[in-house]
């Protein structure tokens, strides 16, 4: 039948298996909940009616266990054993992530590696770092496939949903992401530290974050150690495309270039989960110490701001914060400051941005100023052309030396020159014209007393 979706022989959407197959291809290992809480997150305020909380997930999760079975019976998918609470784990077979990396449209080596035990010790880190991505998500139910449910169920709906958003999509995380310190991003040397979790969300205002998850069972040294390792991936340069060699990581992911002021390393976020012996609190306190050489700044007193240049932006939080904030909430403690901020506060450099803000502030006050000018430079009104700057000047703020300034201030200097001769020539040819009447005068007066001179004469001749 015409738009009838096409089904598997166990009865199951193909949308339903494209989706179990998206969150175990970035996750690698998952349960049931955590896929369903992922691609189908209505559900969770679903069969509020059943009498055990046990009772509700497990009608709640019957049709992502289904279509995880089916990939199991086609080879796309394996049981991974238990978590430590007796949930069933699931992972993919490699065909199953050669499936996922199409239906996420990712490269292989863009898939990240196949978890070596799975669920057969607990999965107690990897389930660790599904809630961290969930945490970071924060997945918002559709509301309009909740009809009908008690009101209850639908006022918890509706309260995630009006709870500030995470940050990202499902297609916005990577998890197991190898970073070669030497080696090729397909085959990378032994040695080269995975990345729990990489995050890229340029949309959301965080273009590249690594993602760190610790169940408080390692030592603090350990922890720091391997942002020793990041240091030299951070730092590894190879040929991009375009021939330019630049930092490794900028040839896979995209981030922002670094500017005249601070060229910093990718921020790193780390997530304590107080289920070992170690206190989160302590482990933090204890890395931060540990690695203060790896993210300490340089403080500029006179622009208020700290430069990063070279440094690693080290944030930590604990998954109970996350969960209960979110990312925009005050969860994040950006090593080396006092206070604890939201996520895009914490890896940025506020300080820097506003004093950066107020530079461009005054540049545009300046341009705006210069612009002004521009509109008002004047023009010289015999030849119509502009003044140049030192005429200008003189024009406008003539030097105290020089008395008022120039003697004809509407006009360029060359056509000032020429006036400055026209005048001389005129005041010089009035000067010979008053020159010649007077000679003329003179004469006039010495004929005229000459002829009086010569009448008396004749008189005393008679």
């Amino acid at each position: 039948m015409a738009g009838k979706r096409e089904e598997n022989e166990a009865n199951l959407s193909n949308d339903l298996r494209a989706d179990v197959l998206r969150v175990l291809g970035v996750l690698k290992v998952a349960t049931a909940d955590q896929i369903q809480r992922l691609s189908l997150p209505h559900l969770t305020y679903r069969h509020t009616l059943k009498p055990t909380p046990a009772k509700r997930k497990e009608a709640r999760t019957a049709s992502h266990r289904g279509a995880v079975n089916d990939l199991r019976r086609h080879g796309l998918a394996v049981d991974g054993g238990r978590t430590r609470d007796s949930e069933e784990v699931r992972m993919l077979t490699k065909d199953g992530l050669a499936a996922a990396a199409t239906n996420l449209d990712r490269a292989p080596e863009e898939m990240g590696a196949l978890p070596k035990s799975g669920g057969r010790s607990g999965a107690s880190h990897a389930m660790t770092v599904n809630e961290t991505v969930i945490a970071l998500i924060r997945p918002k139910p559709d509301l309009d496939l909740l009809g009908g449910e008690p009101a209850e169920a639908f006022a918890a709906a509706q309260a995630a949903v009006d709870a500030p958003d995470g940050i990202g999509s499902l297609t916005s995380y990577a998890t197991e992401v190898a970073l070669s310190v030497k080696g090729t991003w397909r085959n990378p040397a032994i040695g080269s530290p995975r990345a729990d979790v990489v995050l890229t969300a340029r949309q959301a205002g965080v273009a590249l974050l690594f993602v760190e998850v610790d169940n408080c069972h390692e030592e603090a040294p350990l922890i720091a150690a391997k942002f020793d390792k990041d240091e030299r991936f951070f730092l590894r340069k190879e040929k991009d495309t375009d021939g330019v060699e630049k930092p490794m990581w900028r040839t896979r992911w995209s981030a922002p270039a670094g500017d005249a002021f601070e060229r910093v390393h990718p921020p790193v976020l780390l997530v304590f989960h107080e289920v070992g012996k170690r206190s989160a609190k302590t482990q933090m306190a204890n890395v931060a110490d540990l690695t203060r050489h790896h993210w300490r700044g340089r403080w500029h007193a006179e622009d208020g701001y700290h430069s990063y240049d070279g440094c690693i932006p080290i944030v930590a939080t604990t998954l109970e914060s996350l969960r209960e904030h979110g990312p925009a909430g005050p969860a994040f403690w950006r090593f080396g400051r006092k206070e604890h901020q939201p996520l895009l506060e914490a890896i940025g450099n506020p300080r820097r941005d506003a004093y950066l803000a107020r530079c461009r502030r005054v540049a545009q006050e300046e341009e705006r100023r210069r612009q002004e000018r521009l509109a008002r430079w004047p023009v010289c009104a015999d030849c119509g052309t502009k003044f140049t700057y030192a005429r200008w000047e003189a024009v406008e703020s003539p030097h105290p030396r020089w008395g008022s300034g120039p003697s004809h201030p509407h006009l360029c200097e060359v056509c000032q020159n020429r006036a400055v001769a026209a005048q001389e020539r005129a005041e010089a040819d009035e000067r010979e014209r008053q020159e010649e009447q007077e000679r003329l005068r003179l004469e006039a007066e010495e004929q005229a007393a000459a002829q009086k001179a010569r009448g008396w004469f004749s008189r005393f001749r008679t």
